[in-house]
């Protein structure tokens, strides 16, 4: 297309303007359809490129970095595809920290509080965070920032809340809502005894949002006891008896699903008591730092809403590598 009266270089900047302003308009329009017509949300791949999480360990268990983008091989579905992004260790760190702040985290909260705080230390001048809590309510106390102070500030402000735990519906918020926009090398860091309470979305829900997401979640369990739990809230001593068991059955089954939705993200499951969340986060905090970042786009034959597998390969002898193991897109 000529248009007179228009350099080249004019010309060219006249048809981004008139493409990008085509693209807003699409995007608004179904946006807006969703919301009107009250239909069911699909959990989708935000726009074509898929993203894929990779990190790469020797045999002795050592991160490798520095890895050149030659080194990796990128398989869908067992075809090799080729890779379009390609983010190395130095580049930033986005990091949603979320806290458990529901009232079976009271007798742990302050010390959660204070190995966030040191976790935070860790990060790098280029790294962000953002910090949110969750009881009954979602709360974001801190938007992604790379203020020290502030962050601490969010951290010592998060308090113990309502009685519900909504701990898939906050996962859920901070995946679809507030890291969308987020490009690059991102994460969630999450906090929590795992009993989710209240929460709108339902547990396989969460799972197909992750299958579709290029977020990887780090989860910290911990037990939490009963009868401290009790003696906190109460002030009096209680007694489990046959109860003490259940109670254990439910923590079983809690850390059961915070190791399926971080394996599915391409994250890890820490269980640990609070004593060893020092450690923990300085765990966390160089895996993220070695973590690699693949992208391709795959062929619209592959958008059609079913789960497609990815297999990641270097050609690092002896190394084990740790990546997104599937995605799900449609057009």
């Amino acid at each position: 297309m000529k248009t007179p009266g228009m350099s080249n270089n004019s010309r060219r900047h006249f048809l981004r303007l008139v493409c990008s302003a085509i693209v807003l308009v699409v995007c608004h329009t179904k946006s807006g359809a969703t919301q009107e017509t009250g239909e069911p949300r699909q959990f989708l791949v935000e726009s074509a490129l898929v993203t894929v999480p990779v990190v790469v360990r020797d045999a002795q268990g050592r991160f490798v970095k520095g890895l050149p983008p030659g080194s990796f091989k990128l398989f869908e579905d067992g075809r090799q595809v080729p890779v379009s992004l390609f983010l190395a260790s130095e580049d930033p760190i986005k990091i949603a920290l979320l806290i458990d702040t529901s009232r079976s985290a009271t007798t742990v909260l302050k010390k959660i509080k204070k190995a966030a705080g040191q976790f935070l230390k860790q990060m790098r001048s280029q790294d962000l965070a953002m910090v949110a809590s969750f009881d009954s309510e979602i709360r974001v106390l801190c938007a992604l920032s790379s203020d020290a102070r502030e962050l601490k500030e969010a951290i010592k402000g998060a308090k113990s809340g309502g009685a519900y735990t909504r701990m898939r519906d906050a996962i859920h918020e901070i995946v679809r809502g507030k890291s969308r926009s987020i490009t690059g090398r991102k994460a969630i860091i999450l906090l929590t005894d795992g009993h989710d309470q209240g929460s709108r979305i339902a547990a396989k829900d969460l799972l197909d949002t992750l299958a579709s997401s290029n977020m990887p979640i780090y989860s910290i369990f911990y037990s939490v006891d009963p009868r401290a739990l009790m003696k906190e809230l109460f002030g009096i001593p209680t007694r489990f008896g046959g109860a003490g068991n259940s109670w254990k059955a439910q923590e079983k089954e809690a850390a059961q699903y915070l190791d399926k939705i971080s394996d599915l993200s391409a994250g890890r499951l820490y269980t640990s008591d609070i004593k060893n969340l020092d450690e923990v986060f300085r765990q966390i905090s160089e895996e993220l730092r070695s973590q690699y970042l693949l992208g391709f786009y795959p062929e619209k034959s592959k958008l059609d809403g079913a789960a497609h597998t990815l297999v990641v390969s270097v050609s690092v002898p002896g190394a084990v590598v740790r990546s997104r193991r599937s995605y799900r897109a449609a057009p």
